[in-house]
Formats: C-alpha cells, sequence, structure tokens
C-alpha cells in the first residue's frame, strides 16, 4: 500500500458522502498555520517575509480546532512557520487526531529528536521532513550549516520510535535530479514512508526570481523525474505527475487545499494573498473563482504546484477513462516503510552534495507559499515572539 490504510478509507468515505449530496466546492486537506514564525531564513520562503508585520501572531489550539471543524477536511497539513517551534504543537496534534482526522506535520526536522515525547505513533499520523538535496546542498537551500543532519536524525529517532515519516521536495530550476535521486535512495534505506515533489512557485514575496521554472521547464524535468524516481515509494498521484510532464491539463482546485492562519482563511489559495476570510463558508462563498487560473490571472500562469492541482487530480478534475483504475492500482502498488530488511543498497553517503543548489528554499506546500486581506483577521493570542522561540 501506498498510504496506511485508514487515511484512504478515511478519504474514500468523505469523498462519497460529498458526491451523495451533491456538494461541488469542499476541502480535501486543511492547510493549517499555527503560526509564522520559524527558526530559518530560507531565501525561498515567502511566509517570513509576506507576515513579517505579524510574524509574532499566534493561533490558540482553540481557533485551530474550531477552524477545522468549520471547514470538516479529513486531512490536516500542519504548516507554518515551523510548526514544531509552536508551544503547543503536542496538543494541537492530540486534539486532531481525537476528531478522527489524518494529520502531515510540515517541518524543517531540526526539533523532532526535542519534542518527540509530545507525540504519540498512529497510522494517522506523518511527519512530513523538508529536504531540498543532500547535505552540502539542503543547507546551502535553508542558508543554515547542520539543518540536513539535523533533520536526518530526527527522521532516524522518528522511525526508531515507530512513526510514520514522509520527505518534501521542492524542484527548483537548478534542481539536480540525480541528486534527488541519491537523496531519496538515503531516506529509503532510513525507512522513510513516501516522498512528495512538486515544482516551485514564482510568488510576490520572493524577489529573487530566476530560480523558478517555466511550465515548459516544469514539463521537461518532472519528464526526468518520473524516470529516476519510479521506483521509490513517490506519494505525488499518477495524474497530477502527468500534469507536470504535459500529458493531460487540470484547472486549478485552489478551494481543495484551504490555507488557515492568524489572520483567516487566505484567498484565494495557498500561494496568493487578495483577501482573509474569517469563516470558511465565507472565503468559498466570496472568492471570485473564475477569476483565477491559468489563462484568467496572470499570477496563475506558470503555476503547476501541489496544494492547486493534487486536489483537482482526486477530484476528477478533466477526467479521462481509466483514471480510477490507474489510482487504485497506484494506491495498491506502492510500499510504505523504506528498504527491505537485508535488502541491497547502493550505499549512498548521506553527507555527500553536488553543490549545485540555487541557495535558495521555498516552503512547503506540497512546498510552497504566499500572498493576502480583506475579511477581518481572527483574533490571534498575540503572544509575543519570546514565548513562540522558548522552544528553541
Amino acid at each position: 500500500m501506498r498510504f496506511p490504510l485508514s487515511l484512504t478509507a478515511n478519504l474514500t468515505g468523505y469523498l462519497a458522502g460529498k458526491k451523495i449530496r451533491g456538494e461541488e466546492k469542499f476541502p480535501l486537506v486543511m492547510m493549517l498555520e499555527p503560526l509564522h514564525a520559524c527558526n530559518l531564513t530560507c531565501t525561498g520562503c515567502g511566509r517570513i517575509r509576506e507576515y513579517k508585520s505579524t510574524i509574532n501572531e499566534m493561533l490558540t489550539v482553540e481557533q485551530c480546532l474550531a477552524a477545522l471543524d468549520d471547514c470538516g477536511a479529513p486531512v490536516v497539513s500542519i504548516c507554518g512557520g515551523e510548526p514544531m517551534i509552536y508551544p503547543e504543537i503536542g496538543r494541537l496534534t492530540s486534539e486532531i487526531l481525537k476528531r478522527k482526522k489524518n494529520i502531515y506535520l510540515c517541518t524543517n526536522g531540526m526539533f523532532i529528536r526535542k519534542r518527540l515525547n509530545e507525540f504519540e505513533p498512529t497510522s494517522r499520523f506523518f511527519f512530513n521532513v523538508h529536504l531540498d538535496g543532500l547535505e552540502k546542498t539542503h543547507d546551502l537551500c535553508v542558508e543554515k550549516d547542520g539543518v540536513f543532519r539535523e533533520a536526518i536524525d530526527g527522521i532516524k529517532a522518528a522511525k526508531a520510535a515507530g512513526f510514520l515519516v514522509c520527505s518534501n521536495t521542492t524542484i527548483y530550476k537548478e534542481t539536480d535530479l540525480e541528486e534527488i535521486a541519491e537523496l531519496f535512495e538515503v531516506l529509503r534505506e532510513l525507512g522513510v514512508d513516501g516522498y512528495m515533489m512538486s515544482p516551485a512557485y514564482s510568488y510576490a514575496a520572493v524577489q529573487t526570481k530566476d530560480i523558478f521554472m517555466s511550465r515548459e521547464e516544469v514539463r521537461e524535468k518532472f519528464q526526468r523525474a518520473s524516470q529516476l524516481l519510479e521506483d521509490f515509494n513517490v506519494i505525488t498521484s499518477p495524474i497530477y505527475m502527468e500534469y507536470l510532464r504535459g500529458e493531460r491539463e487540470l484547472m486549478c482546485t485552489a478551494w481543495g487545499n484551504p490555507t488557515y492562519n492568524p489572520r483567516g482563511w487566505k484567498g484565494p489559495c495557498y500561494l496568493m494573498t487578495d483577501a482573509h476570510h474569517a469563516t470558511f463558508k465565507e472565503f468559498i462563498d466570496n472568492t471570485p473563482w473564475e477569476k483565477y487560473g491559468r489563462g484568467r490571472d496572470p499570477r496563475c500562469q506558470d503555476c503547476m504546484v501541489q496544494s492547486g492541482y493534487e486536489p483537482s487530480a482526486v477530484l476528477g478534475g478533466n477526467k479521462k477513462l481509466g483514471d480510477t483504475w490507474k489510482m487504485l492500482k497506484w494506491q495498491l502498488s506502492g510500499r510504505m516503510g523504506g528498504a527491505k530488511k537485508g535488502a541491497k543498497t547502493n550505499g549512498h553517503a548521506y553527507g555527500k552534495g553536488n553543490g549545485h543548489s540555487n541557495g535558495h528554499s521555498n516552503s512547503r506546500s506540497s512546498g510552497n507559499d504566499n500572498g493576502h486581506s480583506t475579511s477581518a483577521p481572527i483574533p490571534t493570542s498575540g503572544a509575543p515572539k519570546e514565548e513562540v522561540f522558548r522552544i528553541l
């Protein structure tokens, strides 16, 4: 199986219920940002720049849960910022799991070992560790030495304690795909359960634009990526991968992965901000969806990121004959848990790295970020920055 059976069953039942009720716009994954503060300052990350004026603000656990109840998504991606410096991250995940939701906790991995005792292993919970290359490349991307090794040590500790772990890699113009294959091999030998990939997206909050790709460059890059990485348990859906390779067209389903942060529901999408909404219903009803997407808004022209197009793949956008069977076969053909014991491995040293990095990183969304403002923001806890960073 490519995913835990509990996740597949939850999502299947949820989708069936929505179709029976005839609902058209509903969420699949809630992107929950309890804070935007981070211990890193990655050049390609828009969150810490876009929300510079409110970087000290945090949601309370109760605000996070109320927002989750408001939208009802079966999967929660806890991101930010760096969610592992959120003071009550353990209680937050516990409360979400009590609601029978599935969690991907997106993290740079530096605090996994320090806070591991706040979590309990379950098939509904993944640590989702962002890695953009081997040691030299990744540390250049995040602009801090030692981050890669700390993340690797965190993955080892999490796997030893029985947790599910996946990785999340952003692909840039200068990304060396051979190095990504080496990275995935290292992670497979550590027992990592799956690998996410998404092309970087050029958004307003990041001034360095030459690290991002056009649609044509994305297609060329992912044609090569598919060839190199097909033997790994890639958890980027085959239909979305076809879109990335240029084998089919999809329209963005931005409401499928809605973002909630200290300012409210971010519209129209995870990457662009034209408004913040107080409720999920306002986000759905008051966003002019017909104005967004390729050919409608110039900001969307080269965007192919996971947060907008993976929901389109799952929800059957531009559906083709055989897609259902393709998705089922893909789910059943995967294998979690990394390399089998005793299997021969390539023995890559994780200290290796070709150094061809562009020196930038993107935040996670599958890995990306950014932009927002119209509705009144939801009140925040107003916690001072010192409170956020007491965990460091």
